[in-house]
């Protein structure tokens, strides 16, 4: 696991959109295409932002996923995963080669077996991921399940997540929270070729501290990023803050 931390957010998004577009373009360049997967939430912003002003990058050669959606929200639903990824990405790039969005509004079994179908022939260069307030990856919550090797999964939300959503404005109430989602599951987050982990922000500290120096275990959902030997985590001081002085 690389770690590295910088003095503000602004910075730590344009390093990690500029690895990002790194790993991109020499995945085009050694083999003509690109399969990403992008993650959403506030920890994303400058991240994406970066990547959009990016000319460099030949988009009609990418293949986009992305990590999770609400179940029961339609797509114009201002907390839509779909509606994010559109506003903030999608139309702001040259037309992709393929898009692929989860469905939240649909039959959640089907949706998740549509996108096993499609997923397991797009080997996934980079994904963008962040670490949730209580350290989950994805909307895998603790504990979090290491062993299913299905792509996608229905999860429960659990009640930390939810009031995460809520106050960072992505819903009024907590009633007004989904319970559930679908999700892309850790096996499948960890089968991507490098990732990208952008955690910005003092509230994300005890969730950092314990993803680096906690056991790797399913209580804390996002440590199984140690395993990985390609994972980049970019911090800022604030969500740093808590590491200990040697890291």
């Amino acid at each position: 696991m690389n770690i590295q931390t910088f003095e503000s957010k602004q910075s730590l998004g344009k390093d990690a959109g500029a690895k990002t577009v790194a790993i991109i373009k020499d995945a085009i360049h050694q083999k003509g295409n690109a399969n990403i997967i992008l993650a959403t939430g506030s920890s994303q912003f400058e991240t994406l932002n970066f990547l959009i002003q990016d000319t460099t990058i030949d988009w009609s050669k990418v293949t986009m996923f992305h990590l999770d959606e609400y179940i029961g929200i339609s797509s114009n639903h201002s907390a839509s995963f779909r509606k994010y990824l559109t506003e903030r990405f999608l139309s702001n790039v040259p037309q992709l080669q393929n898009v692929y969005l989860i469905n939240g509004d649909t039959d959640a079994t089907a949706e998740c077996e549509r996108l096993q179908a499609l997923i397991k022939n797009h080997p996934i260069d980079v994904a963008l991921v962040g670490i949730g307030e209580n350290g989950h990856l994805a909307f895998n919550d603790p504990p979090a399940d290491f062993e299913t090797e299905e792509p996608f999964i229905v999860v429960a939300l659990d009640i930390a997540c939810r009031q995460q959503q809520m106050k960072e404005g992505w819903f009024a109430h907590i009633d007004e929270v989904p319970t559930h989602a679908i999700s892309m599951s850790i096996k499948q987050i960890l089968k991507s070729a490098s990732i990208i982990c952008s955690v910005p922000d003092a509230r994300k500290a005890q969730a950092v501290y314990n993803t680096i120096t906690q056991p790797v275990s399913p209580l804390y959902p996002a440590s199984i990023l140690r395993n990985h030997p390609n994972t980049y985590v970019y911090l800022d001081t604030e969500s740093a803050s808590l590491l200990p002085s040697n890291l």
